[in-house]
């Protein structure tokens, strides 16, 4: 990969039906992308899923590709798609939805303040979908292929992270969250065997677990989670404190260790997991 890539992909020796993608780790904002975002630093990285990178590193060493973004997700939401914009985001957008403030383009963080000085103007938000949008999908969209040619099946694990109470602007605002949620859309971008190994693997290693409460998946897990066609998204959102100080944005890294370990058992069982042809 160049150093120009909005992503980083460690491929792996061999291949098993398991991807793995990290959408949201990245802080960078370049340059020729930064137009009107005003968010600090320190929002960005509130925002980030610091660290989640490292919690899957191992992935590509158990025979699943590791596809991580650079860019921070205040440039455009790798887990979204890029009309999911409302009209304050995106100026002149032929089909803006009415609300979207935290959609393809944030303009507004999970603390409520803003996060962009003016809409984006379309030329802006097309060079995001060109540049970083487009270029990741079409990497993790031939990643899965060739997973599902190899193998008979694919299995795309979105990795992700979650503050440990839910904030301002989410749903769940003030209260606090499971270890670990599991999403796949009540069934709709996984089979249940999928679903169920996760769940069971992370509570037998003593973690709460939820189920799509208060994530069922995003874009991602709706775009390439096709269960019927064999295959399957799960989207897998762990609490920051198991790993991590949210207030100073810190790894503890003996937290890191425990998750990192646990993940790695997460890609292995995947991998054996037998779907049927």
């Amino acid at each position: 990969m160049s150093s120009a890539d909005p992503f980083d992909l460690k491929l792996a020796a061999r291949l098993t039906p398991v991807v793995v993608e990290v959408p949201h780790a990245g802080l960078e904002v370049p340059a020729a992308l930064k137009g009107p975002l005003v968010a600090t630093p320190r929002d960005l990285r509130a925002d980030a899923d610091l660290f989640v990178d490292r919690i899957y590193q191992g992935a590509p060493g158990r025979g699943a590709p590791l596809l991580c973004a650079r860019v921070s997700r205040y440039v455009c939401d790798l887990n979204r798609e890029p009309d999911d914009v409302d009209a304050r985001a995106v100026e002149g957008h032929s089909d803006p939805r009415p609300d979207s403030p935290r959609g393809f383009v944030w303009r507004l963080t999970t603390d409520g303040k803003p996060a962009l000085a003016r809409p984006l103007t379309r030329k802006e938000w097309q060079k995001r979908v060109d540049d970083v949008w487009a270029s990741y999908h079409g990497v993790l969209e031939g990643l899965v292929a060739e997973a599902q040619a190899m193998c008979g099946h694919a299995i795309l694990l979105s990795g992700h992270s979650m503050p440990s109470v839910g904030r301002a602007l989410h749903a769940d605002s003030g209260r606090p969250r499971a270890d670990i949620v599991v999403g796949w859309r009540g069934g709709e971008s996984c089979a249940p065997r999928v679903k169920d190994l996760c769940v069971e693997h992370f509570r037998a290693r003593g973690y709460s677990v939820a189920v799509d409460d208060p994530y069922r998946g995003g874009a991602t897990t709706i775009r390439y989670g096709k269960p019927g066609e064999g295959v399957h998204a799960v989207q897998i959102e762990m609490s920051r404190a198991l790993y991590m100080d949210e207030q100073a944005h810190a790894p503890r890294e003996q937290g890191l260790s425990r998750v990192r370990a646990d993940a790695d058992a997460l890609v292995d069982a995947l991998a054996a997991l037998d779907l049927g042809r």
